[in-house]
């Protein structure tokens, strides 16, 4: 009997309280509905758009997800950096390197997640390419399904990295912009692709926030903080099939609920 394919949900970034609320609400029904075997968000706007606490991590944990992964907003809530520590699948970009807390990447139940950031347009981090490859190499070779978050601002950096990696990761995901592409497909080596996931956040906003603090930025070019947008939410993503024994993808389908 062949064996069964291993289902993947991998969702966007969680932008504010209307994030983690319809996570809560939705995500039961969401594993129901696509029989998910593993769960992986993006976690790092949670907490007022910037960063995450400990409190929701728990809770994340608490509803079925498996591996949270960030970006550069991790580091704006100070109580969370011993929990970087403490947390195995709480991940932070593994390419910032040995000298700050936390975990680049994870192996839970046999699967690998990697978190890698950008450099074009990003803050100065080490060769996230140069990352991917020594990470490849430290996890045991029976690690077949492995998953990368790459949080960055280039589509043509993500596109490079999804090449890259081609054949050597289960799927490629980018984070970061919020709006998800159209451009979910597999690649001619097996590996599944998307340039962005999306978010977990407010519909009808700007990125996450509130329409009139941003168009207020534009008109005035003053440094307004954004606000969230309290207003309901979806969430966005990925549903990716792949094959245990080989860690190939088989498809992959965007998530809009």
């Amino acid at each position: 009997m062949a064996n069964k394919n291993f289902t993947t949900l991998l969702l966007g970034d969680i932008y504010g309280d209307p994030g983690c609320r319809v996570l809560s609400l939705k995500l039961q029904s969401l594993i129901k509905k696509y029989r998910a075997d593993f769960v992986i968000v993006n976690g790092e706007n949670a907490y007022k758009g910037f960063g995450i606490i400990p409190s929701q991590v728990d809770m994340l944990f608490g509803i079925g997800i498996d591996v949270i992964t960030s970006g550069n907003h991790i580091w704006q809530q100070e109580d969370i950096y011993p929990y970087l520590d403490s947390q195995d699948n709480l991940l932070r970009p593994a390419n910032y390197g040995n000298l700050v807390q936390g975990h680049g990447y994870t192996v839970k139940n046999g699967v690998c997640v990697m978190n890698l950031q950008g450099r074009m347009n990003m803050v100065p981090t080490e060769d996230p390419f140069k990352w991917a490859n020594d990470i490849l190499k430290r996890i045991d070779s029976k690690v077949k399904t492995i998953f990368v978050d790459f949080h960055a601002e280039s589509t043509e950096e993500k596109e490079a990295l999804g090449f890259f990696l081609d054949g050597k990761v289960t799927a490629v995901v980018g984070t970061h912009i919020h709006v998800q592409t159209m451009d979910s497909r597999i690649l001619p080596n097996g590996t599944a692709y998307i340039t962005d996931l999306g978010m977990c956040g407010p519909k009808d906003s700007v990125i996450g926030s509130d329409p009139a603090v941003s168009i207020k930025r534009q008109l005035t070019q003053m440094p307004l903080k954004a606000q969230v947008h309290e207003t309901i939410a979806e969430i966005h993503g990925v549903c990716v099939q792949s094959d245990p024994e080989t860690g190939r993808a088989i498809s992959i389908e965007r998530i809009l609920e």
